[in-house]
């Protein structure tokens, strides 16, 4: 079950590009809910014409199944098509997750988290360094790793994200109730209590291997934030100075 959050990778994408629209307290919302809504109305038409076509056995096992239910209805030039979508969009969805990744590095180095070189923009506007960075990273570990278990290690890395929104939520509604806010969520107690449990679930329920894999990528990166980050974060060292 957990699987199925790989079906809703790239969302909280869209709250990385803040900085590049005009009114991101609008735009960001609308982006995300709006987005949300729509791949969700269209995940659940699919899966509904799907089942309504074939028995899940019969493609459950199959790496393109919506090809594999039209060649069984007999109808093999829209089982091409359906394939040669499929092998389009691959690419969009890698930018969108190249774009979003490349944000967030690019705001972990101008803190210092992450070296300053790879905060550098070009003359055009755009975070060139960062972005052949992320992308030498993602090539790498698609070169040393198993489609299934990198899949696996993305979707355990969402949970714990959608997790730390929601105890996020909930900590800033308790410690700052009365900040200004653009955007309030609704019954944010419920809400956050939802999202942390459900994260936790899910994340209990993959595979014994992937939570080890997850394990050891978050001591990686524990080492390398008392290493580094932890000396270089001018977000730390302005917490410092203050208290």
């Amino acid at each position: 079950a957990a699987i199925i959050f790989f079906a809703f990778y790239g969302f909280d994408a869209i709250a990385t590009a803040a900085e590049e629209t005009k009114k991101p307290e609008r735009d960001l919302a609308i982006g995300i809910v709006g987005s949300m809504v729509i791949c969700t109305i269209l995940y659940i038409a699919v899966a509904a014409a799907a089942i309504g076509a074939a028995p899940v056995a019969s493609f459950a096992d199959s790496p393109e199944p919506l090809a594999h239910i039209m060649r069984g209805l007999g109808q093999g030039v829209a089982a091409q098509w359906i394939a040669a979508a499929a092998v389009v969009a691959l690419p969009t969805v890698l930018l969108a997750f190249l774009f979003g990744q490349s944000r967030i590095f690019l705001g972990m180095a101008r803190d210092g988290l992450l070296p300053n070189r790879l905060a550098r923009i070009s003359n055009r506007g755009v975070p060139v360094v960062v972005t052949v960075f992320t992308a030498v990273v993602v090539a790498f570990l698609a070169g040393i790793m198993r489609l299934d278990e990198l899949a696996s290690l993305a979707n355990a890395g969402t949970l714990m994200a959608f997790m730390a929104v929601g105890i996020s939520l909930i900590v800033l509604r308790i410690r700052e109730p009365n900040r200004e806010r653009k955007f309030k969520a609704p019954l944010w107690w419920l809400v956050g209590g939802i999202a942390i449990v459900g994260c936790i679930t899910f994340f209990f329920s993959l595979r014994g291997t992937t939570q080890l894999y997850f394990l050891g990528w978050n001591l990686l990166g524990l080492v390398i934030y008392l290493v580094w980050s932890s000396r270089n974060s001018r977000l730390a060292k302005g917490e410092e100075t203050a208290a």
